[in-house]
């Protein structure tokens, strides 16, 4: 694909290991170096919570595609994972902004925030992959709105975004994207036949990996 020699250059062992775990994924799944919408989305949603992902995962999609030709390369998906890894927080905010910026007019609307808070909250309590949350969408959305659009004109700048968020650890962990929901690698299928010498663990109750 010709492209890992552009890749950020960040310090640390770590760093790069987990970058080029990405990259084997990324190849694996998609050969090309390329990948659409409707690919994207059924990765993302074979590893999530199915259907209920999908609107989450296009504008994940959206997100990504940063020329807008409507396929995200190999370049686009790293140079994101990467900022979303490693970057400062600064850097995370204003990409998660681009998230909630439906239309890229700059500016956050009340009813672009609840359509991806409505998207995350759907997702999140069918895959069950966060304790439950006090508050709904329309809550959250309202909580984080009085808390940042300061000049009360309805729509939350950039600035607004990143310096509420900075002061603000709970709306913080709201609105900053987790790589991992972004993976292209579908699960492994289970194994329907196990060996017989391991038969004897089909009966232990399963142990709880959900995040807490």
């Amino acid at each position: 694909m010709g492209q890992a020699a552009t890749l950020p250059c960040r310090k640390g062992g770590t760093y790069i290991t987990e970058l080029y775990e990405w990259f084997r994924k990324f190849t694996n799944e998609c050969p090309s170096g390329l990948i659409t919408m409707h690919e994207f989305r059924r990765h993302f949603c074979d590893g999530t919570a199915g259907v209920e992902s999908a609107e989450y995962a296009e504008q994940i999609f959206r997100t990504l595609d940063n020329n807008g030709d409507g396929v995200v390369d190999f370049r686009e998906y790293v140079t994101a994972i990467s900022m979303l890894i490693a970057g400062s927080s600064v850097e995370k905010l204003r990409w998660s902004f681009k998230l909630y910026d439906k239309d890229k007019d700059g500016a956050i609307t009340r009813g672009e925030m609840l359509e991806i808070m409505q998207a995350v909250y759907k997702m999140s309590v069918a895959a069950s992959i966060t304790k439950p949350n006090p508050l709904t969408a329309e809550e959250c959305t309202n909580r984080i709105f009085v808390r940042l659009d300061k000049d009360n004109n309805a729509i939350i700048s950039l600035e607004e975004f990143i310096q509420g968020a900075l002061d603000d650890e709970w709306i913080r962990e709201m609105l900053e994207c987790d790589p991992n929901t972004m993976m292209v690698e579908r699960p492994p299928k289970p194994d329907l036949h196990p060996a017989a010498g391991d038969m004897h663990l089909q009966s232990a109750p399963p142990a709880n990996n959900q995040n807490q």
